[in-house]
C-alpha cells in the first residue's frame, strides 16, 4: 500500500473528479459514512456523541457524519470551530443539509460554546473533525481551545484522516494536536501515522478508500507500507536437493569481553533464518561463549587486544572463503584497535554484508565503509552520529533523515524503530508494517542483523533483503507478544520465533 503526502492527497481527490467524475460531495459523504460505521463499532447500542467541526472539508466530513448519527438516534451535538459565515463552501452546504436532518450545530461565536466544551467529559464519544491533512501553521484560536478541551475531557476520539493538531507530513505537532483512541484516514496512509508525535496521537489506526478508484491508489509514491504477501514473495525457496552449501554461509564478526552476547544472538538469527553455514569471528571468550549456545556455529578465534579484537585480525577474516554474506559490528567496541582493524578489512572487502551497532559508531568516524553492497542498520543515535545531527532532528522527520543516509552513504539504510524504514538510492522508501513495543529491549537488533546477512547471503538484493528481514523480524517479535506477553520476551525467544513466522509468511503466497 503507498503512502501519500497532504499534496498527493489532494491530487488524488482533484483527479478522481476530473478524471473519474467522482464529486467531492460523493467523496464526503463516503467518509462520513467510513467515520459513523467507527462510531457505530465504538457505540453499538447508541449513546452520546460529540462531533466537533471545522471550516474546511475536514468539517465538511465532520457535518455528515453528525448527520448519520443524528438519523440513527444518536445523541448527537455538533460544535463547530468557526463562524457560519467563513464556512468554506461544502462545509456550509453540508452544514446547511445536517441542519435539515435535526442538527443543530453550535458554533464557536454562540455562548453555549464555551459550556458545551466544559461539559465534554459528559459524552460517550467525540469526532474530531477540525482540521484536515493541509494543515501546518500552529494553532489558534478558536482549534486550540477546542483541542485542549477535547484532551481535557477524558472522552476516546474519533479522528477524521488525522488528529487536528498534527503535519500530515511530518507527524510533528503544531503546538498541540488531538489525542485519539482511533483514527481512519482516508483514501492511502499518511507519513504522520510512522513518525513525530503523530504515530502516537493517531491511535489505532486504520485506512478507508471510500471509493477512489483503484488505479489512482495504486500509482507509486515515494513510500510504501509493506505487507505479508510482498514479504512472502521474497522468501528465498530451498530446493529439495539443497545442501548446507547452496543455503547461504554467513560469517558473524561481532562480540568483546563486555558484549559477548551480541555475537550469539547474531548468530542465533541467522541459524534461525535458515542459513546454510554460520561463522563467528571474535576473540576467544566470544567464541566460548557462542560454543555454549550455538553449537552449530563455525568458530573462527582471532587474536585480541584489552578485550576486543586485534588489528592482526585483519588478515585472518580477509582469507575466509566460506561466507557469502557477513555482519560486522554486533558488541564489538569502537575503540582505536576495531578502528584499525575495520579500516583494513573494509578497505579490501568485496562480499555484501550488515553494518550495524559499533560499526556504524566507527563508520561515523569517518573509516570508509566498504565498496560493496552493504545494509547499514542504525537506531536513531546511530543515525545521529553519522549524518551528525541531534535525534531529535531525527526523529522529527524519520523519512527525510534516511533519505540523507542514503544519499550521503550511496547504501542501503534500514532505520529501526516504530514502523522501521528501508531506503536505498532510486527506491521507495519501505514502510514496515511487524512489530511492537515489546521489542524494545536489549539483542533485538542483533538478531535483525543476522537475519539480513543470511538473506544476503543467499542473493537477495540489500534493498529487498533489508525490507523482508525488518518485516520478518517484527512478525516474529508479534508472535512473542501473542503467545508469551505483550512485554518480557527476549531477543531469544524472537529469533527463535522465526522458523514457524516464516511458515507463515510463505503461505501468504499460496492464499
Amino acid at each position: 500500500m503507498w503512502i501519500a503526502t497532504s499534496d498527493q492527497s489532494r491530487a488524488i481527490v482533484r483527479r478522481a473528479s476530473d478524471e473519474f467524475g467522482i464529486p467531492a460531495m460523493v467523496l464526503m459523504e463516503r467518509a462520513g459514512l467510513a467515520i459513523f460505521q467507527a462510531v457505530r463499532e465504538m457505540l453499538p447500542n447508541g449513546g452520546a456523541i460529540t462531533v466537533m467541526c471545522g471550516r474546511g472539508n475536514n468539517g465538511a466530513d465532520g457535518f455528515v457524519v453528525a448527520r448519520l448519527a443524528r438519523d440513527h438516534d444518536y445523541q448527537v451535538e455538533c460544535l463547530v470551530a468557526s463562524t457560519e459565515e467563513n464556512l468554506g463552501l461544502d462545509a456550509a452546504h453540508q452544514c446547511k443539509t445536517s441542519l435539515v436532518h435535526g442538527v443543530q450545530p453550535i458554533f464557536c461565536t454562540d455562548a453555549r460554546w464555551a459550556r458545551k466544551l466544559e461539559a465534554l467529559g459528559s459524552r460517550d464519544l467525540i469526532v474530531d473533525a477540525l482540521l484536515g491533512t493541509g494543515s501546518r501553521c500552529e494553532l489558534k484560536e478558536p482549534i486550540l481551545t477546542a483541542v485542549r478541551a477535547i484532551n481535557r475531557s477524558g472522552v476516546p476520539v474519533i479522528a477524521v484522516d488525522v488528529p487536528s493538531g498534527i503535519d500530515c507530513d511530518t507527524g510533528e505537532e503544531l503546538g498541540e494536536s488531538v489525542w485519539a483512541l482511533r483514527t481512519i484516514t482516508l483514501g492511502l496512509p499518511k507519513p504522520y501515522l510512522f513518525q513525530g508525535t503523530g504515530l502516537d496521537h493517531a491511535g489505532y489506526w486504520t485506512v478507508d478508500e471510500i471509493g477512489f478508484p483503484s488505479s489512482l491508489l495504486s500509482e507509486p509514491t515515494e513510500a510504501k507500507l509493506i505487507n505479508q504477501p510482498w514479504a512472502g514473495h521474497l522468501l528465498p525457496e530451498r530446493m529439495k536437493n539443497a545442501h548446507k552449501g547452496d543455503s547461504g554461509g554467513v560469517l558473524v564478526i561481532a562480540g568483546s569481553d563486555h558484549y559477548r552476547g551480541a555475537a550469539v544472538l547474531a548468530a542465533r538469527g541467522a541459524l534461525r533464518a535458515g542459513a546454510g553455514l554460520v561463522t563467528v569471528a571474535g576473540i576467544p571468550s566470544v567464541c566460548d561463549a557462542v560454543a555454549a549456545q550455538c553449537p552449530e556455529a563455525i568458530l573462527l578465534p582471532l587474536p585480541e587486544r584489552d578485550g576486543h579484537i586485534s588489528p592482526a585480525a585483519a588478515e585472518i577474516v580477509l582469507e575466509l572463503r566460506k561466507a557469502r554474506a557477513a555482519v560486522f559490528g554486533p558488541g564489538l567496541g569502537a575503540g582505536e584497535g576495531i578502528q584499525e582493524f575495520l579500516r583494513e578489512v573494509w578497505s579490501k572487502w568485496t562480499l555484501p554484508c550488515v553494518v550495524d551497532a559499533d560499526a556504524l559508531n566507527v563508520a561515523s568516524l569517518g573509516i570508509r565503509l566498504p565498496e560493496t553492497e552493504c545494509v547499514l542498520t542504525p537506531h536513531p543515535g546511530e543515525l545521529s552520529r553519522l549524518l551528525k545531527l541531534s535525534i531529535a532532528e531525527i526523529q522529527a522527520n524519520r523519512f527525510c533523515a534516511m533519505r540523507q543516509a542514503v544519499e550521503q552513504t550511496n547504501q542501503c539504510v534500514l532505520l529501526k524503530g516504530p514502523y522501521s524504514l528501508v531506503g536505498t538510492p532510486g527506491q521507495p522508501v519501505l514502510v514496515n508494517s511487524t512489530g511492537n513495543p515489546g521489542m524494545a529491549t536489549g539483542g533485538m537488533g542483533d538478531v535483525l542483523s543476522g537475519i539480513i546477512g543470511t538473506l544476503l547471503a543467499q542473493d537477495l538484493p540489500a534493498y529487498y533483503a533489508a525490507g523482508l528481514g525488518m518485516y520478518w523480524h517484527g512478525a516474529a517479535g508479534d508472535q512473542c507478544a501473542k503467545k508469551i506477553g505483550p512485554i518480557g520476551y527476549s531477543a531469544r525467544d524472537l529469533a527463535d520465533a522465526l522458523p514457524s513466522v516464516r511458515t507463515t509468511i510463505s503461505q501468504s503466497c499460496c492464499a
